[in-house]
């Protein structure tokens, strides 16, 4: 049974079939290879097929709407901010002031909500850019592309996350 080269021999068996060649035209040194043998090369890795191709454009295009989204997020936050602050907070009947009071606190848990929500788009836009975006946290299997259109800051399949849920069902009391 042949012993396994090492990558310092496999490269060093490659030099070797790398031989100068002048030509008179250029005066440039190009090279020119032998044909390998099986022994000695490592293997040619196959062209990456379509279907990865189709998913890491439909990639980019959740990168572009999650930036999108998060740029609109952005927007809206700072204009609820500029209009919190301008209106008023004293009221002289109990009444308004009770129903402004109200109103503040629904935009404060919105505004907490859509801070989570940004979080999780930065979250992914990074998994993205890392390559690791679509793969299952859980199982790491692939999440399907209908799933991830409809929720691109998921990070778990469906059937991990319907397990979840109903764990959490079980908890409650």
């Amino acid at each position: 049974m042949p012993k396994k080269k090492t990558v310092k021999q496999k490269k060093q068996t490659v030099q070797k079939k790398i031989k100068p060649v002048i030509t008179s035209k250029t005066m440039k040194t190009k090279t020119k290879r032998k044909p390998a043998q099986s022994k000695t090369v490592a293997p040619v890795k196959k062209a990456p097929s379509k279907k990865v191709n189709l998913r890491e454009k439909k990639f980019q295009e959740i990168r572009k709407k999650l930036l999108a989204q998060k740029k609109s997020l952005l927007i809206g936050a700072i204009e609820a901010m500029n209009n919190e602050l301008v209106g008023p907070t004293v009221f002289p009947d109990l009444g308004d002031q009770a129903t402004a009071e109200m109103d503040r606190n629904f935009m404060l848990r919105l505004r907490g909500r859509e801070r989570k929500l940004l979080k999780k788009i930065e979250e992914a836009i990074e998994r993205i850019e890392q390559h690791i975006f679509g793969l299952c946290d859980k199982c790491g299997d692939e999440i399907a592309m209908r799933r991830l259109e409809a929720r691109p800051v998921t990070t778990m399949c469906i059937e991990c996350k319907i397990l979840q849920e109903e764990e959490e069902k079980l908890r409650e009391p």
